[in-house]
C-alpha cells in the first residue's frame, strides 16, 4: 500500500475529511488530495503531522513494508505509562488485561 493509500484509508476509517487533515497539518485540502493520489510526497514535518492527526506511527505511514501493522499512538503512550508503574501495579494491570482478552475470546467462540 502506498503512502497516499494509507492516508486515505486511515482518514476514512477515522471519519476525517481532507479539510480536517489539511487544517491540522497547515496545508490546503488540495495538498492532502495530492498526497492521497501520490502526486506529491509530504515533507517530513507534514508527514509527522499527518501521522499525528491519524493517530498512527510515522513508521507505519511511510513504510513500504506491507507487514507493519497500524500502531495506535494512544495505546503506545498508555503502555509507556504502565511501564513507569511499580512491579505490583504492573502485574495487576497485566492480570486485568489477560482476563479481559480471555473473556472476549470466549464470548466470540460461543457467539
Amino acid at each position: 500500500m502506498t503512502l497516499g493509500q494509507k492516508i486515505t484509508k486511515i482518514r476514512k476509517e477515522k471519519k476525517l475529511s481532507q479539510i480536517d487533515v489539511a487544517k491540522f497539518v497547515g496545508v490546503s485540502r488540495d495538498a492532502i488530495s495530492k498526497y492521497e493520489r501520490d502526486d506529491i510526497i509530504p515533507s517530513v514535518e507534514n508527514a509527522k503531522k499527518i501521522a499525528q492527526v491519524l493517530n498512527v506511527s510515522l513508521d507505519y505511514l511511510v513504510s513500504e513494508d506491507g507487514n507493519l501493522e497500524v500502531v495506535d499512538v494512544t495505546m503506545v503512550n498508555r503502555m509507556k505509562e504502565i511501564q513507569r508503574l511499580n512491579n505490583d501495579d504492573k502485574s495487576t494491570i497485566v492480570k486485568i488485561i489477560d482476563a479481559f482478552i480471555r473473556d472476549t475470546k470466549t464470548k466470540k467462540a460461543y457467539s
